[in-house]
């Protein structure tokens, strides 16, 4: 089983969701990066859970210990290991689930491949084990930060509501001020509506979460087998809820042709740019210095109380289940975080691969 990604800034998650701890081991940071308890805690308090009507009502502090790595304030080269203690599984809510697979979670293809399959809210599989992303992603924003690079992720569309582009400093500016994270207001509004309504049906709802970095310069990744936007795209799929990645333009690209959407290059203030960015900052495999933008399609959340359909394992027969317990109806405004983080790590990782950013020390 893969616990790891990266290359030189690499990301190792441990723990499962009623398991008594979770975290990530990150190795390859370099030394004397300014990194405090408060930088990592600040990251986790967007993803943590009870923090509004929209978000599953679990209540988890999600307080990081930091074990190693830390130094005087300062990391020192070694791995940092981060660590988060369940303080409120209720595990009971699961005991059905031993042997009858819920519809369009991991379940089954878990039993299939392990056999000893910790069925406790999803266990290793479940969406909680992202705070190891968060972890990992707020150490490379703090790195990423040391060279004017910013990231955020935001919620453009809920179910079929959209909302309006924004430019990059409203977003800024308005994503932490609603639940959903959506720097559009007037669509923010609806989108919680609708999130609410689905809630109390029952049932859940999808949307879309767009990441944008800036500040990346020219150069980063590989032409071939290490491609920035392949490198990117395998971290944004392997979120658990994630069933599409788009770069740039994405699928519309097949409505266009070349003349429509080539982004052309020119000189503005001796800076060289192109005049539009529907490559979404990556050509060839690297990246051209544009902004860098992603989206992800991101399911409704498959824990739903309404009665589904599914099997018996054990006596293989068909049967009815209701599940129980506390999920989110929409994972989309937690998931901004994940992806934000996500994001973070890969592209840390390239700006040391590429030579950005000195693999040992920041102050050689």
């Amino acid at each position: 089983m893969s616990n790891s990604i990266g290359e030189k800034f690499k990301v190792t998650s441990f723990g499962a969701s009623h398991g008594k701890a979770l975290g990530a081991i990150v190795d390859g940071c370099p030394a004397n990066l300014e990194l405090s308890q408060e930088d990592i805690q600040k990251e986790l308090d967007k993803r943590k859970p009870g923090t509004s009507s929209v978000t599953t009502p679990r209540k988890e502090s999600d307080e990081v210990q930091i074990l190693s790595g830390i130094f005087e304030g300062k990391t020192d080269g070694t791995p940092i290991t981060g660590v988060i203690f369940n303080k409120n599984q209720h595990s009971k809510d699961y005991s059905m689930f031993k042997n009858t697979p819920r519809p369009s979670h991991g379940d089954f293809g878990w039993m299939s491949k392990y056999g000893n399959y910790d069925y406790n809210g999803g266990g290793r599989g479940s969406g909680r084990v992202t705070v190891g992303h968060v972890i990992g992603g707020a150490i490379a924003k703090k790195l990423l930060k040391t060279q004017d690079i910013e990231i955020i992720s935001h919620v453009t569309q809920i179910g079929n509501i959209k909302a309006e582009p924004q430019e990059f400093s409203i977003i800024r500016e308005n994503v932490e001020k609603n639940p959903v994270r959506c720097a559009d207001l007037k669509a923010a509004s609806e989108m919680e509506k609708l999130i609410i309504d689905k809630k109390s049906e029952g049932d859940s709802v999808g949307g879309i979460v767009e990441t944008i970095a800036v500040g990346i310069p020219a150069g980063l990744g590989e032409p071939v087998f290490e491609r920035l936007d392949g490198d990117l795209a395998r971290i944004l799929m392997n979120i658990g809820a994630v069933k599409g990645v788009e770069i740039g333009l994405g699928f519309d690209v097949a409505n266009h042709t070349g003349s429509e959407i080539n982004d052309e290059y020119h000189i503005e203030n001796d800076k060289i740019t192109t005049k539009t960015n529907n490559s979404g900052g990556i050509i060839g495999g690297m990246s051209n210095g544009m902004p860098i933008i992603s989206r992800i399609a991101v399911k409704p959340t498959p824990s739903i109380s309404k009665c589904q359909n599914s099997i018996n394992l054990e006596k293989r027969e068909n049967e009815k289940i209701e599940i129980k317990g506390r999920h989110d109806p929409c994972i989309c405004p937690r998931v901004t975080i994940v992806a934000e983080s996500s994001t973070a790590i890969i592209l840390a990782d390239h700006m040391i691969r590429s030579g950005f950013i000195h693999p040992a020390n920041l102050e050689l």
